[in-house]
Parts: structure tokens; C-alpha cells; sequence
């Protein structure tokens, strides 16, 4: 028991606990460590969507402002998993018992990457996608396409059309 209680002492020391900085909406913060919420794709920043209205709004800067708000005072803890090609940390992580990733999912304010999350988020989408929630109301371009338009010279109201 004491040699399972020694193994597991290292990967509860990796947790990574504190006040979170939200970077955007699956990006974060604590104690100056760069972190990737584990997988989702929220819009980036300054990513346009159109809403039930057909109206564009800024759909990254709702989903950074809505994980702001939810997550301001509270201590979070993240839990590593991987890195990503940016140098970030790749973690799952939790404000109380409230799964950060799920929380944006199912509020349409991000989507699953089911390559990296193996279906976890699945029925949380399904769910904001029935119930039209948040990316889910109207029209949007997926966070890689938008970014890979991006790179590729585009402009934002370009890329958030999708052409």
C-alpha cells in the first residue's frame, strides 16, 4: 500500500493549483504557466460567428469573457496530461468539481476535438447543439479553419465566413 501511495505521490505534485488568468477561451494561466484546456477548440479572440439573428458577434471574446466570469475567484486545479507545439500544457482542468472543458461544450461556447478527448465531450455536445446553445444557434467556421485562414493572410471577417 505504502509503494502505491509513493507512486502516486508524483503525479498528484504535477497539478497545477491556483488563480487562473484566462487567455481565451481554452487557454489559461496559473502561476505563469501556459495552459491548454484538454479536448476542446474554442473560437480564437477575435473569431466572428452569426447568431440565430444571422447578426455577427464576437463568439472567441463571449467564450473568453463568459470562462472569465466563471471561473474569477476560484481556485482551479489542472491536472496534465500532455504539451502541445506551442510550448503550452495540455490539461484537464477544474474549477471546484466543474470540469472547465465540459462547462464550455455544453454551453456551445466551444467544441469537442474528439481525436484528443476520445468522446468524452460528446453527449455535452450533442446536447448544446439539440438545444441550439451558444455556437450552436447559428453560424460558425471551426476554430482550425479559422486560424489556418488566418495564416494564411485572411482577414477576420473573411475567416470567420469561411471562405
Amino acid at each position: 500500500m505504502a509503494l502505491l501511495l509513493a507512486s502516486a505521490q508524483p503525479a498528484a505534485a504535477l497539478d497545477l493549483v491556483g488563480r487562473g488568468s484566462i487567455v481565451d477561451g481554452d487557454t489559461l494561466d496559473i502561476h505563469g504557466a501556459r495552459i491548454r484546456l484538454w479536448g476542446i477548440d474554442a473560437p480564437e479572440t477575435a473569431q466572428l460567428c452569426r447568431g440565430r439573428d444571422r447578426k455577427p458577434y464576437r463568439c472567441g471574446a463571449l467564450a473568453a469573457n463568459t470562462l472569465d466570469a466563471f471561473t474569477r475567484g476560484k481556485i482551479l486545479r489542472c491536472t496534465p496530461v500532455d504539451g502541445d507545439r506551442y510550448g503550452r500544457i495540455v490539461a484537464r482542468c477544474a474549477a471546484g468539481v466543474t470540469d472547465l472543458g465540459r462547462f464550455m461544450v455544453s454551453r456551445g461556447l466551444a467544441i469537442e476535438e474528439p481525436q484528443y478527448s476520445h468522446g468524452a465531450y460528446a453527449a455535452d455536445q450533442l446536447t448544446a447543439r439539440r438545444a441550439a446553445r451558444g455556437l450552436w444557434s447559428g453560424r460558425f467556421v471551426a476554430p482550425p479553419l479559422y486560424r489556418s485562414c488566418m495564416h494564411e493572410g485572411g482577414t477576420i471577417s473573411l475567416c470567420s465566413n469561411g471562405e
